[in-house]
């Protein structure tokens, strides 16, 4: 038997329960920046991080890092007009950095969509989405911009590969997303 408290804790194929308005943001497959940017008149990348971390043990099994060994994390919140839309953590195994993925250790304030989808040899793999509650990192660190943030936040997460080399991108839907029109 299933049991559904155990349901927030896993990745799924299927973001089964999300609010009917968000559902298109989440499914999407294009690129999440550039649908941002054509529903926005100001588009900015603020970057929090970038840099040699510990990831979680989930992120560290797709990625082949060994638990205790560092990878590269980069985290960013996208705005639309000033205002918060998504927050976005990156990961990927630290030798990568030096070999297929050697470009987005220096992306600063650029958005890491504008790479992804404009390399023609860069596969994208499924979409598994959550739904983020308080006692997740990633929750903690993307309601950091929110003044009363809500009981919990839908992300979406997929692996880009890029010579064999896997990158994990997630993307956290904060509320003011849905302000942008359609």
């Amino acid at each position: 038997m299933f049991d559904k408290s155990n349901q927030d804790r896993f990745w799924h194929g299927a973001a089964l329960g999300c609010a009917a308005n968000l559902a298109p943001w989440l499914r999407d497959h294009g690129s999440l920046t550039q649908r941002i940017q054509q529903r926005c008149a100001r588009f900015a990348v603020h970057g929090v991080r970038s840099g040699l971390a510990r990831i979680a043990p989930d992120e560290a099994a797709l990625l082949g890092v060994a638990p205790p060994h560092l990878a590269w994390s980069r985290e960013v919140f996208l705005y639309a007009d000033s205002v918060p839309v998504v927050f976005a953590h990156s990961a990927c195994a630290r030798q990568h950095l030096r070999g297929a993925w050697s470009a987005v250790s220096g992306l600063g304030n650029r958005p890491l969509g504008a790479l992804l989808f404009a390399h023609p040899l860069v596969e994208r793999k499924p979409l598994h989405y959550r739904a983020l509650r308080s006692t997740h990192p990633l929750y903690r660190r993307a309601t950091a911009a929110l003044d009363n943030p809500p009981d919990r936040l839908w992300a979406r997460r997929s692996l880009f590969y890029l010579h064999g080399a896997p990158l994990l991108v997630t993307e956290i839907f904060l509320p003011e997303i849905l302000r942008l029109a359609k």
